[in-house]
């Protein structure tokens, strides 16, 4: 499942933040399949991490331009 950067612009922060910790859990659960040996998917972890970096950029370049917006109100 590829995430759109498109798709998560339109999510709020707290379904950002939730969509990163489903994420995180995922990544943890295929870390502990792989080290049983038997991961599916590894090209998934890529995947993983990726959408979590967009994610991450995303609520940065909000807090960014929050502190902007308040700079010039004041």
């Amino acid at each position: 499942m590829k995430t759109k950067n498109k798709q998560l612009r339109e999510l709020t922060n707290e379904e950002l933040i939730q969509k990163e910790q489903g994420f995180k859990k995922e990544i943890f659960e295929l870390n502990y399949q792989r080290k049983m040996g038997a991961v599916e998917k590894p090209a998934r972890f890529r995947a993983l991490k990726r959408s979590i970096a967009k994610i991450l950029t995303i609520l940065k370049e909000r807090e960014i331009e929050n502190a902007r917006g308040n700079r010039k109100n004041k």
